[in-house]
């Protein structure tokens, strides 16, 4: 199976991400994860990276500073070529009915609760990249 060029992880809990980056590791579906701990170090990860954006953002909602949905708002203001064809999933705990409401307007790509597992992993990728891995 063809792997995704990158995955990028953006969470503020360095726990979540580590264990997020070792099972994405582990099933072995992209060449290369980036992770960042805030949305304003996800904007200039992305910046520095440009044009290879993302093929996945895994993206917290509840984050200090900088929130999912704020990182959200600002992602969409950035240039095409930044933002690529970059699926953005939200990953979450629980959810607020006006932030729900709002992530309706910032077009992701779903939403998935905590923790993520290899299912979760395997049914993102079926549901989004399926024809770009040639399953």
């Amino acid at each position: 199976m063809q792997k995704l060029p990158s995955v990028l992880l953006i969470d503020d809990d360095q726990t979540n991400n580590f264990l997020n980056e070792l099972l994405i590791k582990k099933l072995d579906v992209t060449e290369r994860v980036l992770v960042a701990e805030s949305g304003n170090a996800a904007l200039d990860l992305l910046a520095r990276n440009a044009p290879d954006a993302p093929a996945l953002i895994l993206l917290d909602v509840n984050m200090p500073g900088m929130s999912g949905i704020q990182f959200l708002e600002a992602y969409r203001q950035l240039p095409a070529e930044q933002r690529g064809a970059t699926i953005v999933v939200m990953l979450t705990t629980t959810m607020d009915a006006r932030d729900l409401g709002r992530l309706d307007e910032l077009s992701i790509a779903g939403l998935v609760s905590k923790p993520l597992t290899k299912e979760k992993v395997d049914n993102l990728l079926q549901l989004h990249f399926q024809r770009q891995l040639g399953s």
